[in-house]
């Protein structure tokens, strides 16, 4: 519904959680903004069901955001936009039974450091680790495995707030509710309620042996199942313009820790990776022709290496590059198959492409709505940098992964709409039956779960 000055200003005043001014919204890209009517940071899960019921009361749509990592407007409304940040921290460690539960609006940054202070860790996780919990898992954040899955496949319980103000703790142990809400809301897209906690699987803190080696385009995709097969954790990036990729193969070890030495991390990691990286965009931006040569010697520049450290230290990377970005994933079996046409797509067109391209892989799970539900899944994903036009490049590369079967990253840039999903996702129908139950008048809706979920 449109905004008028009457449901602006609703309740403003009230007392409970603060609410601050109208201001406009913007995600960590800049591709998305938004102006809520009021954003609200609730300081407990009481205020917040209070939140979501005097949103329902005002005619007002409902949507929680985390750190904005999303380049999607999944997050965006019109209506109460509410910020998880004073709801944080760990609530209970359960040695025994393997899991920690944590507030919704906890980095994943706070949560690893405090995970590994008590000598524990999450079995896998993505490459930055800036986002909320909650938001990471609400879109499918995901790393790369051979065996082991995205965040949102290692939730054992969740607590959120439904459309209604009611509190759920959702778990596969609960009553038949319980069990269908527990299923999807692992990965709900904001869609169902706000998510107050989550409790994840954990196991003991143990080491991961990083080897980084440059490797020819052409070897790396002939060799791509062989370095699966033998790798828990097996990632690659191709230049385009050039030949050439960094790879990236992470394996569990005995240790103990050997990390980069303070010098090489900081060149590696730093100069390279973000400050001369950042320069060599910004004159790509600029001059476009230059890229191509400009990606020569970017290709290069990164030398093999091998380390070994905990392993969110090996997971997750600074990234301080802004960019956009489209994902999608693929039948395992068909990835080479569409990097190799990506890459004959470049090399004939015109354009100009920066920032190189990610290939991860996750096993099958069994989210509803997970990229990788019901099948071994593999995953192409582009960049351009902040402010160079990007449509062009992601609708040819959408061309070539929708033709794979490819089902687009929920927080990633893509077209896609419910007809297609329902197409691409065996259990899209039982998603939105639920929603219907949960959500009848849609509270949490905004146009981007009308575009990919249908009214």
């Amino acid at each position: 519904m449109a905004d008028t000055p009457t449901a602006r200003t609703a309740g403003r005043n009230r007392p409970g959680s603060s609410t601050a001014p109208t201001a406009a919204w913007r995600n960590w890209a800049g591709n998305v903004s938004a102006t809520p009517a009021r954003v609200v940071t609730p300081t407990s899960v009481g205020e917040l069901q209070e939140a979501v019921r005097r949103a329902a009361s005002d005619g007002l749509r409902v949507k929680a955001v985390g750190t904005g990592h999303s380049f999607t407007s999944a997050a965006a409304t019109d209506g109460v936009l509410i910020r998880p940040q004073a709801l944080t921290g760990i609530r209970e460690i359960d040695r025994a039974a393997g899991t920690v539960t944590v507030a919704a609006g906890t980095a994943l940054k706070d949560l690893n450091l405090a995970l590994a202070r008590e000598g524990l860790s999450l079995t896998n996780m993505g490459d930055i680790m800036e986002q909320t919990v909650s938001g990471a898992t609400s879109t499918g954040t995901h790393g790369t495995g051979r065996d082991s899955a995205s965040l949102s496949a290692q939730i054992r319980a969740l607590e959120l707030v439904t459309a209604d103000g009611r509190v759920l703790t959702c778990s596969e142990k609960g009553n038949d509710e319980e069990r269908a809400v527990f299923a999807a809301a692992r990965l709900g897209i904001g869609a169902l309620g706000v998510v107050t906690s989550l409790t994840f699987a954990v196991e003991p803190l143990f080491f991961l042996t990083a080897r980084e080696e440059p490797m020819p385009f052409d070897r790396v995709t002939s060799e791509f199942e062989q370095h699966f097969a033998e790798n828990e954790h097996f990632e690659f990036y191709w230049f385009p313009h050039t030949g050439n990729c960094n790879t990236k193969r992470n394996n569990r070890s005995q240790g103990p820790a050997a990390p980069p030495g303070a010098v090489s991390a900081w060149v590696e990691d730093e100069l390279l990776s973000n400050g001369i990286f950042q320069v060599v965009n910004s004159l790509g931006r600029a001059v476009p022709a230059a890229i191509p040569g400009i990606a020569r010697i970017a290709s290069r520049a990164l030398s093999a290496r091998t380390y070994t450290d905990i392993p969110y230290k090996v997971y997750t990377s600074p990234r301080r590059v802004r960019f956009v970005e489209m994902e999608y994933a693929l039948p395992r079996e068909r990835v080479v198959e569409a990097l190799r046409e990506l890459k004959t797509m470049v090399d004939r067109s015109g354009l100009r492409i920066s920032f190189p391209v990610e290939v991860r892989t996750a096993p099958a799970d069994d989210i509803p709505l997970s990229t990788a539900s019901g099948r071994d899944s593999a995953y192409i994903a582009v960049h351009m940098y902040r402010g160079t036009p990007y449509h062009a490049y992601f609708t040819a590369a959408e061309q070539i992964f929708t033709a794979h079967g490819g089902r687009p990253h929920w927080g990633k840039v893509h077209t896609r709409d419910a007809e297609y999903f329902s197409r691409a996702y065996p259990r899209f129908g039982e998603f939105t039956a639920l929603r219907d139950r949960l959500d009848p008048d849609r509270v949490f809706a905004n146009d981007y779960l009308r575009r990919v979920l249908g009214d």
